[in-house]
């Protein structure tokens, strides 16, 4: 299992909801989270997919957010 971690600006569930379908593409469903709480808005993915974070970071732009590794 391998975890990433990213500062975004995902910033409430409606954010959650518009990159929930970009997300589950590349990391896979119910594999990651966002703390929306934290000041960082950091999204955690835990998976054993073979992904980079670049392919995370993409996935994230090409919804509309941004994203840097932790």
């Amino acid at each position: 299992m391998e975890t990433l971690k990213f500062k975004t600006n995902i910033k409430c569930a409606g954010c959650i909801t518009t990159v929930t379908p970009f997300l589950d593409t590349v990391a896979g469903k119910d594999s990651w989270t966002v703390d929306t709480q934290n000041p960082d808005k950091t999204l955690v993915i835990t998976t054993d997919k073979t992904i980079t974070g670049a392919d995370v970071i993409q996935a994230l732009q090409q919804a509309g957010y941004k994203a840097e590794n932790i």
